[in-house]
């Protein structure tokens, strides 16, 4: 705004109006008769008169305008203002109905399993350099989590305990090099051991190692926790196959495995203190 009254056009509008004034009075001057010299005068400053009248319309128009825009922009806020609260409300929703599954599924596994005894969680933080997305939960050894229990969401491991603090906890993931369970597939019932890499879990998988080269896991094939060395439940579901690889290193094979939960969504999870 500050631009327009610098601009060549005001200046030349604050001209027009200044000569409009000088010929009004110049004809107050001349007297209300018809005299040549009024005569004269009407008819130099008609076109002035003329353009003052434009001139008067236009700042009307744009004065018009900008009380148009005003509210306008004034609409445009308030639109903004309902869409993030419509926003905030589908996130709660989202949340809500991720916390119903989750309650729905461990119910379900509550009543198949009733000697489990969990703890809720929640994840309150990420190691984003990390590259097997190891995380923190809520709840620690004052809630009576220990070293080495399982974490789930629904009926899926996720990880196990790694570290415990008082108030809070850290997990390793089933994507970790480190990480290793004892695994079987659903169908035909061999056995072996889910475990990660770095190759792996760049890509958010791990892998069932150490299959024969005449292995009856394929795609699609569902392994699950076998239980074996008693650490963690049996028949938590890992992940499905999405193909069988040859390892480099060695005449076995492995499955490559995409994980039942994409650990990266999980907000809340469960951890079965004891079983």
């Amino acid at each position: 705004m500050k631009g327009f009254f610098k601009n060549t056009r005001f200046k030349i509008i604050l001209s027009v109006i200044a000569l409009v004034l000088v010929g009004a009075l110049i004809a107050g001057a001349a007297g209300r008769a018809e005299t040549a010299q009024s005569a004269v005068v009407g008819t130099v400053f008609a076109p002035a008169h003329y353009v003052a009248k434009k001139v008067s319309n236009g700042i009307d128009r744009v004065f018009g305008n900008l009380k148009g825009d005003s509210e306008y922009e004034k609409e445009i806020a308030n639109l903004r203002n309902q869409l993030s609260e419509y926003k905030a409300k589908l996130a709660d929703y989202e949340n809500i109905k991720k916390q119903n599954e989750l309650y729905k599924d461990f119910l379900e596994l509550k009543e198949d399993n009733p000697d489990y005894k969990f703890e809720k969680a929640s994840v309150i933080a990420r190691d984003s350099a990390d590259i097997y997305k190891s995380f923190t939960i809520s709840k620690g050894s004052l809630s009576g989590i220990k070293e080495g229990n399982a974490v789930l969401y629904s009926s899926a491991l996720v990880g196990v305990v790694e570290k415990v603090y008082p108030d809070y906890s850290v997990v390793r993931t089933i994507l970790d090099s480190s990480f290793n369970v004892s695994a079987y597939e659903l169908v035909s019932g061999e056995i072996s051991y889910v475990t990660g890499n770095g190759k792996l879990a760049s890509e958010g998988k791990c892998k069932m190692a150490n299959l024969s080269s005449s292995t009856n896991v394929a795609y699609g094939s569902i392994i699950c926790t076998a239980g074996i060395g008693g650490t963690i439940p049996k028949g938590l579901v890992i992940g499905t196959v999405s193909s069988v690889e040859e390892e480099a290193t060695n005449i076995s094979s492995y499955a490559v495995i995409v994980p039942e939960v994409d650990i990266d969504d999980i907000t809340d999870c469960m951890v079965v203190k004891d079983f």
